[in-house]
């Protein structure tokens, strides 16, 4: 690709973000209320630690949580033990997740502005993880390979997601269509149709011995305490693979 390609290929990918970036900005205070509106906060902080203990090393580990958001793992992360840093490209979310550090206890995440396709940060990390972030990547072989290297020898990819639009945009709030109807075509997970086309770019990006495992009983609680508004359970699946 000559240097002129390049740069366009950049200067689109860029613009892509910066298009997916205002939404979250606009929407991160209704977002973050939905994830810890009442009768959700005690229920997630165990159900969500016994998911990522399951996966994780012990703490303390230093984790690297990309696509951070309000800081939903990396507060339960942080709480169970471990130094973690959560990097997110929406200033709007970050915001948010830096006010709730301020108000904490103990050690909490440090949350960092950036893309989580090329992270702001240095390497030595013993686990990457990432909830509901690699449906959004616009070039997520790209971004894991780059995760890789920010691992140290052994470490942990662990991340969550979903088939979240298998059946395309339908049902879904008018005001995330009128925002991603435009870019769901250059989000190559955003409409598969299996998880595994999230582990086989897991084992693409040379992580070894990549496995992914249905959350039973995330939507079992997502089904008996409700989802936020616009959305239905579907069934989540954390995928794992080691560098």
């Amino acid at each position: 690709m000559n240097t002129d390609t390049s740069a366009t290929v950049r200067s689109a990918g860029a613009g892509l973000q910066a298009r997916i970036d205002d939404y979250w900005d606009r929407r991160a205070r209704v977002y973050d209320e939905a994830q810890h509106r009442d009768g959700r906060d005690a229920v997630d902080r165990d159900l969500w630690g016994r998911v990522w203990s399951s996966a994780l090393p012990p703490a303390p580990a230093r984790v690297l949580d990309l696509g951070t958001g309000s800081g939903h793992a990396a507060f339960v992360l942080a709480d169970l033990g471990y130094d973690v840093t959560g990097v997110d490209s929406s200033a709007g979310m970050l915001d948010i997740a830096r006010a709730r550090a301020e108000a904490a206890k103990g050690a909490p995440p440090t949350f960092v502005l950036g893309d989580a396709i090329d992270p702001p940060v240095d390497g030595g990390f013993d686990v990457v993880v990432s909830r509901y972030l690699m449906w959004t990547l616009r070039e997520p072989l790209v971004a894991l390979q780059r995760w890789r290297g920010l691992l140290r020898p052994g470490g942990v990819l662990a991340v969550v997601d979903s088939t979240w639009f298998d059946a395309g945009l339908e049902g879904s709030p008018s005001e995330f269509v009128d925002s991603y109807a435009a870019v769901m075509d250059d989000l190559p997970l955003a409409t598969a149709h299996s998880i595994e086309a999230t582990t086989e770019l897991v084992t693409a990006a040379g992580f070894s011995d990549a496995t992914s495992r249905p959350l039973t009983g995330v939507l079992d609680v997502d089904r008996r305490l409700g989802v936020a508004p616009g959305h239905r359970p579907r069934l989540q699946h954390l995928v794992r693979g080691t560098a």
